[in-house]
C-alpha cells in the first residue's frame, strides 16, 4: 500500500486525530481492507504509527515472523523518571542520565543496578545495598545482579514469570518496559490505600461503608480522588484515557489541589495565569504544555507528554495523576471518625506478592476482599496441579450487584474449599465456603499458607524426579548440605532458635554457592535485635541473588516464623538442587 493511500486511510478513520486507531476504528480499518489485496502491505504500514515500534520476536518461541510492540512514550517517559528519581545516586552515574530520545535505556538496566534501586525506591528496604555488584562488573557478577532484581521484583509482587537474567542483560525492549513499569507503579500506588492513609477516607460517598472503601483498587481510589476534586469545578471522568485527552479536565484538578497548603501565594497566582492561557489557546497539544508548565509549578512534571495526554495515554496519565496525589492530595480525614484501621501484616503481604508474582488475574490490593469471589484460589490451585472444572463448577465474572450475585460468589468459594479437602488433600476443619467470602482473616490465610506450601514444595518434587517433599527431607538436606560444605551450623526445626541470628542461612547460601557470602558483614556472638535484622537483611537479599525465589521478610528469620522459614530453606534447596 502506497504511503499516501496510508495516510488518506488514516485521516479518514482517526476521527479523533489522537494519532492512535482506537477499537472501533481499528473494526473498520479491518473491514475495509478483508480481502483487499493491498492487505499485504497494511502491517509493515501500521509499524511506522507515531509513537510505536515493532520489534522482532525476543524469545526462542516467538522469534519467528513474531513482532512486539513497544511504547516510545513509555520509554521517554521511564527514562526521565529514572534520571530524576536516581540523578544523586552515585552508584548510578556510569549510565545517568539516560538519553529518553535512544535506546539508551535498555543498555541502561542492563547490569542490574537501576532496577535494584528502583526496586528500592518503590519498596524501600527490599534490598540490602550491600549485596549489589557495583565495581569492576563481570558477566557473573552481573548475573547476580540481574538474578538479585528478579527475585526481589517477585518478592514485591511483579509478575517476573516469562522474564530472565539473559533478556534483560540482552536489553530486550517489550520485558524491560513491562517489568520497569510493574516497579515504578508498585511505588506510585503504595500510599494510595486506606490503611496507609486515612485522609482517604474522605472519599467515601454517601451511603458506602469504610469496608467497602477499602476493597477498591487504587486505580479506583485514584479515580475517585479525581472526581472528588473536579466535583468542585463541576468536572468529572471515568478513565484514565480518553477523558482526559479534555485539558480542562487537568487545569480543574491543578485548581483544586493547591488548597493542601503546600502552594505558595505566589503559585496560587501562576495557576491563574496558566489557566487563562489554558483555556485560551486552540491548539490541543500547546493546552497541554501550558498545563505541563503548572505541573512542574506543583513539581509534578512527571511521565507524560503534551503528546501523552493529547493521544491519552492511559498507563503514563494515570502515573501522572498518581504524582499529583503522592505530592498533593489536597484530603483532610474527616473528624469524630473512630475508625480502627488495621495495616496490612506481614503475612498477609507476602501471601499477597507471592499470588501477584504468579499473574493472577484481577491483581490482588486487598487479601480478602479480592479473594471474595475464589476466582483467584481457583487460579492457585492450577499453579499447584489441581485441575479445575471451569466449564461446570465456576460462576464467572461479572457478578450481578443485586439478588443472586453473592450466591454465585459464595459457590465458587464453597467449590475451593471442596477442592483443597478434595483433590489438595488440605487441612481444612472447620473452613467453609462462607468463611471465604465473609474475609474471615483466620481461616482465608490458613488455606492460601496450604497453597504457598504446597506450590513450594512442589517445585521441589519437580526437582527431585517426583520424591515427596516435607519439613524433614528439607532439614535432613539443609543440615547434609552444611556438613559436606564444613559448617558448624544446623538446624532441628524451623522453630530453632539458632535461625533468628540467620547464620544457619547464610552458611547454607555460602555451602550452595562457594564464597558468595562477606562474612565480615555478618554479626557473630551475643546479638541485639537489631544485630539480628541485620543479618536478616543480608541473607533474605543474598539468597535471592544466588537464585532462590524467596517471598518471606527479615523479620520472619529474626522471629522464627516457622511458616516463613520453612519457605526459606525450600526455596534455597530448590537452588541447591538446580546446582547438583
Amino acid at each position: 500500500m502506497a504511503g499516501y493511500q496510508i495516510r488518506e486511510l488514516l485521516e479518514k478513520l482517526d476521527r479523533d486525530k489522537d494519532s492512535r486507531i482506537s477499537l472501533e476504528e481499528f473494526t473498520s480499518i479491518y473491514q475495509e481492507l478483508k480481502g483487499d489485496r493491498l492487505a499485504k502491505g497494511f502491517k509493515k504500514a501500521l509499524n511506522k504509527k507515531e509513537g510505536i515500534v515493532a520489534i522482532g520476536g525476543t524469545s526462542e518461541i516467538s522469534s519467528e515472523g513474531t513482532q512486539h510492540s513497544i511504547s516510545e512514550q513509555e520509554r521517554f517517559a521511564f527514562a526521565n523518571y529514572i534520571n530524576s528519581s536516581l540523578e544523586k545516586d552515585a552508584d548510578c552515574q556510569h549510565v545517568l542520565p539516560i538519553n529518553p530520545n535512544t535506546e539508551a535505556l535498555f543498555k541502561a538496566v542492563a547490569d542490574g543496578i537501576i532496577l535494584c534501586k528502583l526496586i528500592n525506591l518503590s519498596v524501600p528496604d527490599t534490598i540490602d545495598e550491600r549485596t549489589i555488584n557495583k565495581k569492576k562488573l563481570t558477566a557473573f557478577t552481573t548475573q547476580e545482579n540481574l538474578n538479585l532484581a528478579l527475585n526481589s521484583a517477585s518478592a514485591i509482587g511483579c509478575q517476573v514469570v516469562n522474564i530472565g537474567a539473559q533478556d534483560l542483560k540482552e536489553g530486550k525492549p517489550h520485558l524491560v518496559l513491562g517489568l520497569l513499569w510493574q516497579i515504578i507503579k508498585i511505588g506510585l500506588f503504595a500510599d494510595i490505600q486506606l490503611s496507609r492513609n486515612e485522609a482517604i477516607a474522605a472519599l467515601l460517598e454517601e451511603g458506602e461503608s469504610l469496608e467497602e472503601l477499602m476493597k477498591l483498587s487504587p486505580e479506583e481510589l485514584l479515580l475517585r480522588w479525581a472526581n472528588f476534586h473536579l466535583k468542585k469545578v463541576g468536572m468529572s471522568i471515568s478513565n484514565f484515557s480518553g477523558d482526559i485527552k479534555v485539558i480542562n479536565i487537568y487545569m480543574g484538578m491543578m485548581f483544586c489541589i493547591p488548597n493542601d497548603g503546600a502552594c505558595l501565594p505566589q503559585q496560587n497566582v501562576n495557576l491563574c495565569v496558566s489557566v487563562c492561557v489554558c483555556y485560551q489557546e486552540k491548539d490541543p497539544k500547546k493546552r497541554a504544555e501550558a498545563m505541563l508548565v503548572q505541573a512542574d509549578r506543583l513539581g509534578c512534571r512527571q511521565f507524560v507528554t503534551a503528546f501523552d495526554v493529547v493521544s491519552g495515554n492511559a498507563k503514563l496519565n494515570m502515573a501522572f495523576v498518581a504524582t499529583l496525589f503522592n505530592k498533593h492530595p489536597a484530603l483532610t480525614k474527616p473528624e469524630n471518625q473512630d475508625w480502627n484501621l488495621e495495616s496490612e501484616t506481614r503475612e498477609e503481604r507476602t501471601f499477597r506478592n507471592w499470588m501477584n508474582s504468579l499473574g493472577v488475574s484481577p491483581h490482588v490490593h486487598h487479601i480478602y476482599g479480592d479473594l471474595q469471589d475464589a476466582m483467584v484460589i481457583l487460579q492457585l490451585y492450577e499453579k499447584i496441579k489441581v485441575k479445575v472444572d471451569w466449564d461446570n463448577r465456576v460462576n464467572l465474572p461479572p457478578f450481578k450487584g443485586i439478588g443472586g450475585g453473592h450466591l454465585k460468589k459464595i459457590e465458587n468459594c464453597n467449590y475451593a474449599v471442596e477442592l483443597g479437602k478434595g483433590k489438595a488433600n488440605f487441612s481444612l476443619v472447620g473452613i467453609g465456603g462462607q468463611d471465604l467470602y465473609d474475609g474471615n482473616a483466620t481461616l482465608t490465610l490458613a488455606l492460601v499458607w496450604q497453597l504457598m506450601r504446597r506450590y513450594t514444595l512442589n517445585v521441589l518434587e519437580d526437582l527431585g524426579h517426583g520424591e515427596v517433599a516435607g519439613d524433614d527431607l528439607i532439614i535432613s538436606w539443609v543440615n547434609k548440605t552444611l556438613a559436606e560444605a564444613g559448617k558448624s551450623s544446623s538446624i532441628k526445626s524451623f522453630k530453632d532458635k539458632s535461625i533468628s541470628t540467620s547464620v544457619p542461612v547464610l552458611d547454607l547460601i555460602n555451602a550452595i554457592q562457594p564464597n558468595s557470602v562477606n562474612f565480615e558483614l555478618v554479626k557473630t556472638g551475643t546479638l541485639s535485635d537489631e544485630d539480628k535484622l541485620d543479618n536478616a537483611k543480608y541473607a533474605i537479599s543474598m539468597a535471592r541473588k544466588i537464585g532462590a525465589k524467596v517471598y518471606a521478610l527479615p523479620e520472619d528469620l529474626v522471629e522464627v516464623n516457622q511458616k516463613m522459614v520453612m519457605t526459606i530453606f525450600a526455596c534455597l534447596m530448590g537452588r541447591g538442587m538446580k546446582k547438583a
